[in-house]
């Protein structure tokens, strides 16, 4: 883990602070009066959806989200979307306007006074206008892109398949391997592999 910080965003143009290629953006609002109880049965709706596969492949699609979360606080009048993604601020607004994901914000944010709608040329400045800097942001895998990530347990998963086979078995006993199998590199694939 990196303890960078509050460093400054590398998108100076828009709030928020970075960790490696990790960028944070919280957003706060204030809720339509009477419009609490809506938003938390919309949460509700939107907690069931995630384990949509829709919903999975656009977020695939986007490839940029780290995390998301949606909180209601300060008595049902308050509410706060924070998340981590990568890259560009614009670009990661844009790609949420693309997907199935922009539907399901604009069903949340609807509930925020104000909110234009994920597609309306202003949505972008509104967001600024209710975005706040996290006064300290540190990621677990800072130099680790979304992208990186799922390649990362592609290669992990198919070599546990790798592992897990007669084959693999026998070329680690064939003396030819001998040499190989020494290296220090090997042992420590061996020894990541079993951690």
């Amino acid at each position: 883990m990196t303890a960078t910080g509050a460093t400054p965003s590398a998108h100076p143009e828009h709030p928020g602070r970075t960790d490696g290629v990790s960028n944070e953006f919280t957003v706060f609002t204030k809720i339509k009066p009477g419009e609490a109880d809506a938003l938390r049965a919309d949460l509700t709706w939107l907690g069931d959806a995630a384990n949509d596969e829709n919903v999975h492949a656009a977020l695939r699609q986007i490839g940029t989200l780290h995390d998301a979360r949606h909180v209601i606080f300060d008595n049902d009048t308050r509410f706060m979307f924070a998340s981590v993604f990568d890259g560009s601020w614009d670009t990661y607004i844009d790609d949420f306007a693309k997907t199935v994901v922009g539907e399901r914000f604009d069903k949340v944010f609807a509930h925020s006074e104000g909110f234009p709608g994920i597609k309306d040329p202003g949505v972008k400045d509104w967001f600024l206008a209710h975005q706040e800097p996290a006064g300290v942001f540190v990621s677990a895998y800072p130099d680790l892109t979304v992208q990186q990530i799922y390649k990362d347990h592609r290669v992990d998963d198919a070599f546990q398949e790798v592992l897990d086979t007669p084959q693999f078995r026998a070329a680690l006993d064939n003396p030819a391997n001998a040499e190989l199998l020494a290296t220090p590199a090997f042992q420590k694939l061996l020894e990541e592999a079993s951690a």
